[in-house]
């Protein structure tokens, strides 16, 4: 398949720029992989879809306070988006300015504190950064939540709590898993009450997840890599939950991606790593039985790896429905089951 395929026109204000009052206020849209039926149902129903013989997963990644703005000793502007951090002062990063600064160029943040351009890795930056709180405390500082690009908006207090699961553990993302922002308390506890088992992943999610595919030809685009886990306990509930008969539901494309990462072999095993697969139509699953995911950009690799899941022809059905029925979009938006 081609890039194109994948395109889709959306109205510009069906893209959410807040979340809802309530997490587990959006709406559902249902979509049945089998006989590509849909059905208009409130996140509030997800409980009831579910069966208490059947596992979630949900990825834990913690979502880091990874903008920083600073200035060039030229007094020019420059904006740092942490992708990876490597130790407590070196980090891998991207860098936004109007030249791209050399090597040894400092660059003073907005709390004074210095940090110095090491060289490049690939088409980031590696920074090192002075400070005595080292890089996590001046992320907690004056980092800023990395909101996606097409919320177009600065970030605001909310979104240090909003733009975060209610299960967020493993520091280490630049962008939430979005399919878990709609799991409050309350519903993990009628999940809880129904007897449905859960479990983790960590999937790392970087700023490649919004870098556009730039190739027509699928088979040429180089999918970017992204740090994940599975852990034995996970390994374990799954294997208990296809014994009982049950269904394995990914919360979300990141805990898609974990889990097929670990399966590579053709069984899922313990592991941990970077992962650069890329899932388009044809791909055969091999850890995952339902998907619960928001909707993604036209052209993506999300949307590719949601119609890999549940077939090309129905999710194309299926967003042109949403479109009509004025769902939101993307990460602050409405959520979509595939079952």
């Amino acid at each position: 398949m081609k890039k194109s395929d994948f395109n889709y026109q959306l109205p510009e204000q069906l893209i959410a720029q807040y979340p809802l009052p309530e997490r587990s206020a959006s709406r559902l849209l249902r979509l049945n992989r089998q006989s590509a039926a849909i059905a208009d149902c409130q996140f509030a129903d997800f409980v009831d879809m579910i069966s208490s013989n059947d596992l979630l997963v949900f990825n834990n990644t913690k979502v880091m306070p990874a903008r920083l703005f600073a200035q060039k000793s030229s007094g020019g502007k420059v904006e740092i988006l942490i992708e990876r951090i490597e130790d407590a002062h070196t980090a891998l990063a991207h860098v936004k300015a109007s030249k791209s600064p050399k090597t040894d160029a400092l660059l003073t943040l907005e709390n004074g504190a210095v940090c110095r351009v090491i060289g490049r890795h690939n088409d980031l930056f590696r920074l090192g950064f002075e400070t005595e709180a080292g890089l996590m405390g001046l992320l907690d500082e004056v980092g800023h939540i990395p909101l996606p690009p097409y919320i177009s908006r600065t970030d605001e207090a909310s979104d240090l709590d909003r733009y975060q699961t209610v299960f967020a553990e493993q520091l280490g993302a630049v962008a939430a898993p979005t399919a878990g922002l709609h799991f409050d308390q309350a519903m993990l506890d009628r999940l809880d009450q129904k007897g449905v088992a859960r479990s983790f992943v960590t999937l790392h999610v970087g700023s490649g997840t919004f870098r556009p595919v730039r190739v027509e030809d699928l088979s040429e685009h180089v999918m970017h890599k992204e740090s994940y886990s599975v852990s034995q306990a996970c390994v374990d509930a799954v294997n208990q939950a296809r014994a009982r008969g049950g269904r394995v539901v990914a919360i979300g494309t990141t805990a898609v991606r974990a889990l097929e990462s670990a399966s590579r072999s053709g069984v899922l095993q313990a592991g941990f790593g970077d992962t650069d697969l890329f899932i388009t139509p044809g791909y055969s699953f091999k850890s995952v039985d339902a998907l619960l995911t928001n909707f993604h950009l036209p052209e993506s690799t999300l949307l590719m790896l949601v119609s890999a899941f549940a077939g090309y022809d129905a999710v194309m059905k299926a967003y042109r429905h949403a479109i009509e029925q004025r769902y939101r979009f993307f990460s602050y938006g409405d959520a979509m089951l595939v079952i």
